[in-house]
């Protein structure tokens, strides 16, 4: 059982549901996040309902690049060890290109892949030192094409991370490092709330605890919720782009 578990963005949406799921299955839970009120009181929550676990939180904002590795080493020290590292914290700003939003753009690129290089680069350091652990890449099932509009650099960012932790699972192959690629469809989060064409969108702990089961079986890629995304994402990857373009 991979006992303990570090997951960035931690103080909302995914990243809160899926330590409160892990916390049932009495992990012990490395959370951090920038926003540290809210981390401080899903702690005290955890610990309250689950005496038998520890609960350690540390603030991080995961485009602070050098705090990202003296966070995760922190976290391995409070733990003695960290079995599974969840790369969650992302943003989804952004809007078409050349129509004059490009901060947004950017940061949008900088938070989904630049920071979770970082957070993989992290994690893969005290991995290998271990020559164990289970890294998890949370992409989107957007990045299996490009989108239009305002989802256009959020699925490039994505597709970047899944790429990203392909490589990084091709370089462990046959070690006992396993890297797990997952594919989530619409989860209602603060992300996606006002997305008015979210096809098949589920709350929030229904998505979080299908994406926890997931990730036990510590696939290379899966889509979450397996329905109806598996066939959907197959699909996405072979319709024209004009059909893709009506569609997002």
């Amino acid at each position: 059982m991979r006992k303990n578990l570090l997951i960035t963005g931690a103080s909302s949406g995914l990243g809160e549901g899926m330590a409160r799921e892990f916390a049932k299955r009495g992990c012990n839970l490395a959370l951090c996040a920038r926003r540290t009120d809210q981390l401080d009181a899903l702690k005290a929550e955890l610990e309250n309902r689950y005496p038998q676990i520890r609960v350690c939180v540390r603030p991080l904002d995961v485009c602070d690049h050098e705090q990202v590795f003296e966070v995760f080493r922190a976290f391995r020290d409070d733990l003695g060890g960290l079995d599974r590292v969840i790369v969650n914290a992302g943003i989804g700003k952004g809007a078409p290109i050349g129509t004059g939003n490009f901060d947004a753009n950017r940061q949008t690129a900088e938070t989904n892949f630049v920071a979770a290089l970082a957070q993989c680069e992290a994690a893969m350091e005290i991995f290998r030192q271990q020559n164990s652990g289970h890294l998890v890449a949370i992409s989107s099932v957007s990045a299996v094409r490009g989108f239009r509009g305002a989802m256009s650099v959020y699925a490039a960012s994505k597709a970047g991370l899944a790429n990203l932790a392909e490589g990084i699972r091709m370089d462990v192959m046959n070690t006992p490092i396993k890297v797990s690629t997952l594919f989530p469809g619409y989860i209602l989060t603060d992300i996606n709330r006002e997305v008015r064409n979210a096809p098949f969108r589920v709350d929030l702990e229904t998505g979080c605890r299908a994406l926890v089961a997931a990730i036990e079986k510590e696939p290379a890629e899966a889509f979450v919720p397996g329905w109806p995304w598996t066939p959907l994402g197959f699909l996405l990857k072979r319709l024209p782009v004009g059909m893709v373009a009506r569609l997002s």
